[in-house]
């Protein structure tokens, strides 16, 4: 049958241990040319009136999201979709997968998916889905196989016959009772993880990833919890996360990924220190991963209005990775980005502005763009997974009956139906940033540059590639900066005879002039002021021609 050959070529590739695999081919080239949008399905857009947002609901706003004419402004512009669990789970969230080969029928049906993939494709849309290996759901016929102690699943889990009594990687609980043993759950007793020392759930976890590539023709996968996937022992020391082992495991996964389908990608999702990422990196482990520090630093820069942390991390993370990391501000497991602004548009602008602007592909969680609030709660997350609000009527536009949850408490004004039209919305602010960054290859390049200047709001940068250079000056600050003179003792600006305005947000209405700076011998310049005031919360992009 087809599925016993398949677990042959799975063995061979996620079972044998593989020295110096991992990195045989290159991340493909359009990783770094893309702008993410992540999609909580149950809470985007109903399109069958049961409260539940859906896959058709996706498909159905996904001209919102790229209509699939470079040519147009009115859509967002993003260029790939990441969406969080769509396989069959027991929690809302699908975080504890009950069956890995199932689409979650919530949302619809496999035939829905593809659908999906169809017009996501057609528009040039990327699309990953989120894989979660580390465990499942303890309702998953595997757990409740292996808790009944049947041979076949014996150890598809890890079991103690006695409790061990240590705590998990944070401190928390992590061993629970079960039929007189004791299995291990990192995250929570009802999600147990699964053995990844055992070469038959390697085999299946190669299935599962082979499936979502070639009959569901995902474009990659947005891993979770990768730090926690194989626990170890390193010369009598207990290692539950980020073991050296755990990296090599990964490793063998995205190579299997890349065998599978070379242009497809992991997206790794290492909750920890830069420092810490870069490992993952540096051993192929993930094609790309999100740079948590880097979105602490960048909201902290658009709320307190100062520049210092944000620009001495972009430059750490652009020496680490190159484009090979995942800006982003905030996701499905943290409070919102308007909400930890306090409700300030204009520091969301410049929280939008900077991530649109620096290397890497940034990514975007789904309302951030309409200023979508909601604050963390303790217990639970549901409060910054609310349903996106499309208009203001009864219903904001999500649904026709009652949807899963409340809505945010946000006024009529936070929906894409107050903002689309309005030239000066935040959606418009992010939508041109998009686009802007689409169009132009020196925004999407390893190349940056900062510049040194005494304005602790004004933040400026050169990005560039061989055929373009650009400026980007920013005032973070809520008051006007004046005086202030930007300095590059060398950069890629020889030879620049004219400067041209390509984005300019927040400086007035009408044309802007902007004078050339005077360039010196190594390509740099000694003191330049673009505008004689940058006003509040302000936007400058400008090109330097030859």
């Amino acid at each position: 049958m087809w599925w016993q050959k398949m677990l042959v070529v799975a063995v061979l590739a996620l079972c044998l241990v593989r020295p110096g695999s991992a990195g045989d081919n290159a991340v493909p080239a359009w990783l770094a040319d893309t702008v993410w949008y992540e999609i909580f399905v149950r809470s985007f857009y109903d399109s069958d009136g049961d409260g539940v947002g859906d896959l058709r609901g996706v498909i159905e706003k996904l001209d919102y999201l790229n209509d699939g004419d470079p040519a147009t402004t009115t859509d967002l512009g993003i260029t790939g979709i990441w969406l969080m669990p769509i396989m069959e789970a027991a929690s809302y969230h699908g975080y504890d997968v009950t069956d890995y080969f199932a689409v979650e029928q919530d949302y619809g049906t496999k035939e829905d998916f593809l659908a999906l993939m169809d017009a996501a494709h057609a528009r040039g849309i990327k699309v990953i889905v989120d894989m979660v290996l580390n465990h499942t759901s303890s309702q998953h016929e595997w757990f409740v196989q292996s808790r009944a102690g049947s041979p076949e699943y014996a150890d598809w889990y890890i079991w103690s016959p006695n409790n061990p009594g240590y705590s998990g990687p944070w401190g928390q609980r992590v061993w629970y009772p079960a039929a007189e043993r004791f299995y291990y759950a990192a995250f929570w007793s009802e999600m147990p993880d699964l053995n990844l020392n055992n070469p038959a759930v390697n085999a299946m976890v190669a299935r599962i990833t082979d499936y979502w590539l070639t009959e569901m023709r995902v474009d990659g996968f947005r891993l979770d919890a990768v730090k926690y996937m194989i626990e170890d022992e390193i010369n009598g020391r207990r290692v539950l996360e980020d073991a050296p082992r755990n990296r090599q495991w990964l490793a063998d996964l995205t190579q299997f990924v890349r065998d599978r389908n070379p242009q497809a990608v992991t997206v790794g999702e290492i909750w920890d220190a830069t420092l810490v990422v870069s490992r993952y990196m540096q051993d192929n482990a993930v094609d790309t991963a999100f740079d948590f520090d880097l979105a602490t630093d960048l909201v902290n820069a658009a709320r307190t209005g100062s520049r210092r942390d944000v620009e001495r991390q972009i430059m750490n993370s652009t020496r680490q990775f190159g484009t090979r990391y995942a800006p982003f501000t905030t996701n499905h497991d943290q409070t919102r980005l308007m909400t930890l602004l306090e409700g300030d548009t204009g520091a969301n602008r410049m929280a939008a502005a900077i991530l649109l602007t620096i290397p890497g592909s940034p990514f975007i969680y789904y309302g951030e763009e309409i200023g979508l609030t909601g604050a963390k709660e303790a217990t639970t997350d549901e409060p910054v997974r609310t349903p996106m609000l499309w208009d203001d009527r009864a219903g904001r536009g999500f649904s026709t009956a009652a949807p899963w949850t409340a809505f945010s408490a946000d006024a009529a004004g936070v929906s894409v139906a107050a903002q689309t039209a309005d030239p000066d919305s935040l959606l418009s602010h992010y939508r041109a940033l998009i686009h802007l960054r689409n169009a132009h290859p020196a925004l999407r390049s390893t190349g940056i540059a900062m510049m040194d200047q005494s304005f602790r709001s004004v933040m400026a940068y050169a990005r560039w590639t061989a055929e373009e250079t650009l400026l980007v000056v920013l005032n973070l600050d809520d008051e006007p900066a004046a005086g202030y003179q930007l300095r590059l003792d060398a950069g890629p600006f020889a030879g620049a005879t004219g400067v041209e305005v390509l984005f300019a947000a927040g400086v007035g209405a009408g044309a802007v002039d902007v004078a050339l700076p005077v360039i010196n011998a190594a390509g740099g310049f000694e003191a330049y002021t673009p505008l004689p005031e940058l006003p509040a919360y302000s936007t400058l992009i400008l090109r330097l021609t030859r």
